[in-house]
């Protein structure tokens, strides 16, 4: 035992240390962080550093284990508000989406592979799903801040498109091995959907409340209830798929629900998912990647680059565009979207499926797949800020940087104690005034603490401790900013000042000389925004002539409850 253990215990850590430590270059220089994952994976493996490893079913459970944990983290981290915004064109994503991709794609595999319909087909759904994982870290790392719509729409769609993209390749593995007839297939297809669905969701419904519960019930040390989150849900995941429901599903649903619930210790328990997910990914890519042999590439190369191509830039955009213009998205932001689906370590994942299945093709259908999520990492991966500023989806944050940490006191379930650090220029800076129901309690300065009411008018560089209710976390943050930074152009992002948006049109166009039509200049400028916008997000723009207005705030109906306007003659 000692004599393999510890050579294996080296390697392994040896490898996730290396991908941690990249981070830094990748964050530094915008790279795909899971490409770099994935190089690393392929570098030590067969053709690199001589690891030989073709165990696809322990990556295949690894992988399995590592996605369920992803799509845990992703449903807790999900509003439920933002989740409803955008379920049913994202939802349409996810199903009808990945099922046109999977056509598309097949049809673009036949005539390139010259492989059988079935089979084709199979290759198409392969490669159906976006990987959420790959698109928010390359948001993260570029700072991008996009539109509500758009990045609800692709985090749900994200979140929500793997089990689709794991059934149907699941059911297409059979149809080929000959398991199923064309009759057969179509009422496996129709009955296992429903069936992995609609156990998924039900009990991941019911996981999620239970999860909750228990967490809000029992008393643990405080280091365990993220482990027993956790391992909560993993046993969900586990149950689904053991009664032959979608584990992927009710993995998610059971984020989503427990996350929008009140839980305790709610700070450990993101803080330690946060770590396991980053976990999960290394993991994965790096399994993944040591399986690949990068030696029988050149084989299929051409084509495989030639089918990713063709999924880019017409197959996704297709798919996209059908899915979304019901929902009244405009063409920029069908672009965007189209642009920003990223394959991932799911792709590669469900091209092990085939070797389990006994596939004779199963090698080419994996190292298709492989091909083309590099490709996907390296085109789409390193232009998604360039096309978001080109495109228009890049929204200035209306909020300079506020730096905060959030604590959990025992004995203190409906408060909690939130440390702000003043920034220079902040609105507290210039005398603004807490609002009553925040408790400010301490103040550290130069070294020295003070009670708040001793203190005196906020300093650059205090620390104040402020009690205050869960449901008011960010209520603060805009006291506590330092000032927002400007646009590209080097003005104010939002306007020069705010306007009251319950004003007659008709006071800008005597003020300012605005163009509007005859029939506006009576309309309130917020439901004039409103009707030229249709679904207007905070950064959107109504250009009348000498002035521009600009979406401020939406109040909790998304109707416009702020304006700001810009003077275009001052630029």
């Amino acid at each position: 035992m000692v004599d393999w253990m510890a050579p294996l215990v080296l390697i392994g850590a040896s490898l996730v240390l290396v991908s941690i430590l990249t981070s830094v270059l990748a964050f530094r220089f915008g790279a795909p962080l899971l490409l770099v994952f994935l190089l690393i994976g392929l570098v030590a493996g067969e053709d690199g550093l001589g690891l030989a490893y073709d165990d696809q079913q322990g990556a295949y459970l690894i992988g399995s284990v590592a996605l369920a944990v992803i799509l845990f983290d992703a449903g807790f981290g999900t509003r439920l508000r933002a989740f409803r915004r955008v379920a049913a064109p994202a939802i349409t994503l996810a199903t009808l989406g990945v099922i046109l991709t999977t056509g598309l794609v097949g049809a673009a595999a036949h005539s390139l592979f010259g492989l059988p319909w079935p089979q084709a087909f199979l290759l198409g759904a392969l490669i159906s799903s976006t990987d959420a994982a790959a698109v928010f870290f390359l948001l993260r790392a570029g700072g991008i801040t996009l539109r509500g719509r758009v990045r609800g729409t692709l985090g749900v769609e994200s979140g929500s498109n793997d089990p689709i993209a794991i059934f149907l390749t699941a059911t297409l593995v059979e149809l080929v091995a000959g398991q199923a007839g064309l009759a057969g297939f179509t009422t496996s297809l129709l009955l296992g959907f429903g069936l992995q669905m609609g156990l998924g969701i039900g009990i991941g419904l019911l996981g999620g409340y239970l999860l909750q519960r228990l967490t809000s019930r029992i008393e643990l040390e405080t280091g365990l209830y993220p482990v027993f989150v956790l391992v909560g849900a993993l046993l969900i995941f586990a149950v689904t798929a053991q009664f032959g429901g979608s584990g992927f599903i009710a993995a998610y649903v059971a984020g989503l629900v427990a996350g929008n619930r009140v839980m305790p210790h709610r700070g450990e328990m993101r803080r330690f998912q946060d770590g396991m997910t980053w976990l999960a990914q290394i993991l994965m890519f790096l399994v993944l990647g040591l399986l690949a042999t990068p030696s029988q590439f050149p084989d299929i190369a051409i084509p495989a680059v030639l089918l990713a191509a063709f999924l880019m830039f017409v197959a996704r955009p297709v798919a996209v565009g059908l899915c979304l213009v019901p929902f009244g998205f405009s063409p920029r932001e069908i672009a965007f979207i189209s642009w920003v689906g990223l394959r991932g370590a799911v792709s590669i994942l469900l091209a092990i499926l085939p070797f389990l299945g006994g596939l004779g093709n199963s090698q080419l259908f994996f190292n298709a797949a492989f091909i083309m999520v590099l490709t996907s990492l390296l085109v789409q991966g390193w232009t998604i800020k360039p096309v978001a500023r080109w495109l228009g989806m890049i929204v200035p944050s209306r909020l300079g940087p506020v730096e905060k940490i959030e604590l959990e006191l025992p004995g203190t379930a409906h408060h909690e104690l939130v440390v702000y650090h003043v920034r220079p220029g902040s609105p507290v800076v210039g005398g603004a005034r807490l609002p009553r129901w925040a408790r400010p309690a301490l103040v550290l300065r130069n070294g020295g603490s003070m009670h708040f009411r001793k203190a005196g008018r906020l300093q650059p560089d205090d620390y104040v401790y402020i009690f205050m209710s869960p449901r008011y976390a960010s209520a603060l943050d805009h006291l506590f900013a330092a000032p927002a930074g400007e646009d590209r152009d080097g003005r104010d992002a939002f306007g020069h000042f705010s306007i009251d948006p319950g004003a007659p049109v008709a006071t800008l166009v005597d003020a300012y000389g605005a163009k509007v039509d005859t029939d506006a200049a009576g309309v309130s400028v917020g439901d004039y925004m409103q009707r030229e916008l249709r679904r207007p997000e905070i950064g959107d723009r109504v250009p009348l002539g000498p002035i521009e207005l600009i979406v401020r705030e939406r109040d909790s109906d998304d109707r416009i409850s702020e304006v700001g306007l810009r003077v275009l003659s001052d630029r």
